[in-house]
């Protein structure tokens, strides 16, 4: 069992927090702090209403992240939320993340009484956050690194801020992936996972998301361990207080948003649902003309994490709300996720868009998956794929933005993760939110040697200014270069593809698939030693 080291109990005194105020509302949702705006592909230039694309996440702000470092350096108060959180999930305080600092859910949940008994920070009354506390901390200016494998961090920036909270990507040098890098919470899913094994809710600070994770690793031998930050204050944090209307809208009195009854009875692509939500305000819908599509903090605030579909036979939502319901690929009667407007910034640019599944978090399971190992994982693979619940109802994740999803007919990623494209809308209204304003400073993206270098080094948070190299598999399918590969390329993928073997010894190796970083010697306008990358 992992234990508290003597150098953090030693001199301990009441964290100081100048001039803070409580909270106004129980349950205020943080600002994602997004503040650029994209196509269903790049970056663009703030769309005006009525132009495609307006109306998303960095157009509207509310309740911008405010953090307040203790004096003492062990814990950070949340001036938004009231809640107030441990600084690091380094527990042996060597200064240094990695996997030893990783807990099991019973080591997690044996944690805050260690940190009571020691009255660490000063207070004696922490506890494992729920879901939704954990997730006020997410910041949606991160870049996933989902896609091409690397280890190499130095361009990615997580989706938490780092100028307060310590954080590490997963070493792969010991075995881990670059997005092991998920934080335990309370809240387990109440439904099993396809391996029969309980799951728990973390956020995954690293690659962006919301999943249910198996407490078992694949092959049943082995305990999941997560990071742990623990919190207190603020006990009425993430609790709904939901009111009918009765004229087709609901408010949370908890958060003061507002939000319909409905939703838009039909899946879209991100681009349509952000002019569906245009074209609700010109009708004046329900009365109203200032509905928008939510960001994907709004959005997950109205889960309800003790509903799901295999366990209550309903959506994972207050059933105040009216739900569609649809046949899913395996022909179960399920929910839609549905979208938010917050862009999942990630290695190839601003293609993907975050939603959040009120029905099942469904993956297309390989065998190989099934019995404990990723899919094709060098090994040839047999059998049917399997149409699992692989996440949970109430998980957050990614859809392209646009295109076909016949063209995922196994989903995506190690699980699966079915794609489906054409998500559902729930409009929201109120909360406190105004339009942004300083969208309005944005110029034309540079190029790759010209690129802003925020965010590119370890412990600096940015902006999302980011800006990848491309792929070179998608720079070689991609004919014409218009960013999107048809079926006309695809069937002569086996021609284009020959242009990446530079040895010409008919592989294709690892150098020839992973293009380079920004930022590192082989990258276009990269640095190079002592050309000012921090030593």
């Amino acid at each position: 069992m992992k234990t508290i080291p003597t150098i953090l109990l030693a001199g301990l005194a009441l964290a100081s927090y100048p001039n803070q105020t409580p909270a106004a509302l129980p349950y205020p949702i943080v600002d994602t702090g997004q503040a650029r705006c994209y196509d269903s592909r790049s970056e663009i230039a703030p769309p005006k209403p009525g132009q495609p694309f307006y109306g998303q996440d960095a157009q509207f702000q509310a309740h911008p992240p405010s953090y307040t470092t203790s004096a003492d350096g062990l814990t950070v108060r949340d001036n938004v939320t009231g809640l107030t959180w441990q600084r690091s999930p380094d527990l042996d305080a060597n200064g240094i993340l990695n996997r030893a600092d990783k807990l099991t859910l019973s080591q997690a949940q044996a944690l805050p009484a260690k940190l009571n008994a020691a009255k660490f920070g000063g207070f004696e009354d922490w506890r494992l956050p729920t879901i939704k506390e954990q997730y006020s901390l997410f910041d949606a200016r991160g870049t996933d690194p989902s896609g091409p494998s690397s280890p190499d961090t130095s361009g990615l920036t997580p989706f938490i801020d780092t100028k307060f909270f310590k954080f590490a990507y997963g070493n792969t040098s010991t075995g881990e992936r670059v997005i092991d890098s998920q934080y335990a919470s309370s809240t387990k899913y109440v439904g099993k996972g396809a391996r029969g094994f309980d799951k728990l809710f973390g956020v995954n600070f690293a690659d962006g998301r919301i999943k249910g994770y198996d407490l078992f690793m694949p092959g049943g031998g082995v305990e999941k361990t997560f990071f742990v930050l623990c919190v207190r204050g603020n006990s009425s944090y993430g609790k709904n207080e939901f009111q009918d209307n009765r004229d087709g809208t609901i408010t949370d009195r908890a958060t003061s948003l507002i939000w319909s009854k409905g939703d838009s009875g039909q899946g879209l692509d991100w681009q349509g649902a952000l002019a569906w939500a245009q074209r609700k305000n010109a009708e004046k819908f329900l009365g109203h003309d200032d509905w928008r599509l939510p960001s994907i903090k709004e959005l997950q605030s109205i889960v309800d994490y003790a509903r799901s579909p295999d366990t209550t036979g309903s959506a994972a939502i207050s059933p105040l709300f009216d739900c569609t319901k649809f046949t899913n690929e395996a022909s179960q009667v399920d929910y839609p996720c549905y979208w938010s407007a917050t862009t999942h910034g990630g290695f190839m640019g601003g293609g993907a868009a975050m939603y959040v599944a009120f029905g099942r978090a469904a993956g297309w399971m390989s065998p190989r998956g099934l019995r404990g190992g990723p899919p094709g994982a060098g090994a040839q693979e047999t059998g049917e794929y399997r149409f699992v619940d692989v996440h949970g109802a109430g998980a957050q994740r990614s859809d392209p933005k646009s295109g076909d999803p016949g063209m995922f007919p196994h989903g995506r990623g190690p699980q699966g993760d079915v794609i489906r494209i054409y998500n559902h809308v729930r409009l929201v209204r109120g909360g406190g939110t105004t339009k942004r304003t300083e969208t309005t400073t944005w110029v034309p993206a540079a190029t790759p040697a010209q690129a802003p270098r925020e965010g590119m080094f370890p412990g600096n948070p940015g902006a999302g200014a980011f800006r990848p190299t491309p792929s070179p598999v998608v720079t070689a399918l991609d004919l014409n270069g218009d960013g999107i590969i048809d079926a006309g390329e695809l069937a002569k993928a086996s021609v284009s593809l020959k242009k990446l073997d530079a040895n010409t010894d008919g592989k294709l190796t690892s150098d020839e698939l992973h293009p380079p970083r920004l930022g590192s010697p082989d990258a276009p306008g990269g640095l190079r030693p002592g050309a000012g990358r921090p030593q």
